[in-house]
């Protein structure tokens, strides 16, 4: 009996996978007028998926699996965000699927085997499922952004990505064999007793986690393992791109804080060095060349490096209010990315790519309400006040702060002051420039109800930021 209720905590996992398979194999006899029936499926998954994750909401923390599952409020909040996220990328994306014919099976079941991966990845308290929930992760990816076969960009991003992603997971997989060798152990739970025992200064401890710091950040594509992102974003057909600039920054976050703050506790004083560096760099590179982006995407993918920079400040501060400040900052991050990008897959028609800054010229003239949308995701982005980008910065700010790193705190503030001119740039594009031509488009209802609701969340999500920064901080409050 005990190991049948073992299963209810990973009931959402299980419910994914389980449908992925049948989509799967049900997609094959389906037509390709039919593949509505696939997509129906995939959706009615997600949603059934949040339905069990927001039933867990509030339970005691537990392991399961001999210690290799956690199951607490960390998980359940991550969970939540990476399937709402799933669930609203396949909505933006689906005319946009349709028109350049990846509008199938393989897509929806890639996205569902992904979004597990993730969800592995959030209650892994096990070195091996916190590899395998990663690895899954990867190579969903790998193949979202070379779908496009006949596209010579999206085959180079898929290979850029691929190599760089398996050294990554190479680096990655050597810092944990070093610690399991260090400590006998690849429970997080008992590597962290271990480290408690042992010479901090030691130089193996050093070296396994640099190699750890050194994964992650080439996960994450924080400065200077960002390589690959620009090129991936810009690559990648633009319903793979929402797929990667959105949820596994979730995942991503739950990542650092399983392994460095479960797992290393006791390895602060070497992690927090190089997250600082690595934080500060990636704000500042990202945003300088975003300045100089012509393309949309990519500018997007420098915004991004920028904005894994400032999560990893709140990782930094090292205390609950700082990690709490952090998960905030990156669920609202992911959401702001899916409104971006899914405003660009809706003003992109059949035959017509919309990825240069240029293409959005007099968007106002011709679709006030689109242009009203992207004005909002960019003030959100750029934390201009009263959207709840600027409450996710201030949070940061002040998780830097209270525990004294004034000078880091400065910084951060001087790198967003500075980040902001090439999000008013789009702005300014967008309402003051006259389009080359005029195009109009139809987008669809459903997607475009959904994107509005999804952006002007910045704003009537307002009154209840301090409601949605405590269930972050009650979410971290059962870390060491």
């Amino acid at each position: 009996m005990n190991d049948t209720i073992q299963f209810m905590p990973v009931l959402p996992e299980i419910i994914i996978a389980s449908m992925a398979c049948f989509i799967l194999v049900i997609d094959l006899y389906l037509k390709d007028s039919q593949k509505m029936i696939s997509f129906g499926l995939t959706i009615l998954t997600l949603i059934v998926g949040l339905v069990f994750i927001v039933s867990g909401y509030g339970q005691e923390p537990q392991l399961i699996f001999n210690g290799t599952v956690v199951v607490d409020q960390l998980s359940v909040v991550t969970k939540f965000g990476i399937v709402l996220a799933s669930l609203l990328l396949l909505i933006y994306s689906q005319q946009y699927a349709l028109d350049r014919k990846l509008f199938g099976g393989e897509y929806f079941v890639l996205v569902l085997l992904g979004t597990v991966g993730m969800m592995v990845l959030t209650s892994s308290s096990h070195m091996l499922t916190l590899y395998m929930g990663l690895e899954l992760l990867s190579l969903c990816m790998y193949a979202l952004i070379a779908m496009q076969r006949d596209s010579a960009k999206a085959s180079e991003a898929a290979m850029k990505y691929f190599v760089l992603g398996a050294l990554a997971s190479g680096i990655l997989l050597y810092g944990m064999s070093l610690f399991y060798g260090l400590t006998g152990s690849l429970q997080l739970g008992e590597i962290s007793q271990s480290l408690a025992s042992q010479d901090k200064q030691s130089m193996p401890l050093i070296l396994a986690t640099i190699f750890i710091v050194v994964g992650l950040a080439f996960k994450l594509g924080a400065v200077p393992f960002h390589m690959w992102v620009p090129d991936v974003y810009h690559g990648s057909p633009t319903s793979a791109t929402i797929f990667i600039g959105a949820a596994p920054k979730i995942a991503a976050f739950a990542m650092v804080v399983r392994l460095l703050v479960s797992g290393f506790s006791e390895l602060q004083i070497h992690w927090g060095d190089m997250l600082s560096l690595l934080a500060i760099a990636s704000v500042a590179v990202g945003n300088i060349l975003a300045i100089a982006q012509t393309n949309f995407k990519r500018m997007l993918a420098y915004s991004t490096i920028s904005h894994m920079g400032f999560f990893l400040f709140g990782i930094v501060s090292g205390n609950e209010h700082g990690y709490g400040a952090a998960l905030f900052y990156v669920m609202v991050y992911a959401f702001m990315s899916l409104g971006a990008f899914g405003l660009l897959m809706i003003l992109s028609s059949k035959g017509v790519e919309v990825e240069e800054i240029e293409d959005l010229k007099g968007l106002n003239q011709t679709h006030p309400w689109l242009a009203f949308l992207m004005l909002l995701v960019m003030f959100s982005m750029a934390g201009v006040p009263p959207t709840i980008g600027f409450y996710a910065k201030l949070s940061v700010i002040q998780s830097l702060v209270s525990v004294g790193y004034y000078q880091m705190a400065i910084i951060a503030v001087l790198l967003a002051v500075i980040g902001a001119y090439y999000y008013l740039r789009i702005i300014k594009t967008v309402y003051f420039e006259d389009a080359d031509q005029k195009r109009i488009l139809t987008p669809q209802p459903v997607a475009t109800f959904v994107l509005s609701t999804n952006i002007l969340a910045v704003l009537w999500l307002m009154p209840f930021v301090g409601v949605l920064i405590d269930i972050c901080q009650k979410a971290v409050m059962v870390l060491p």
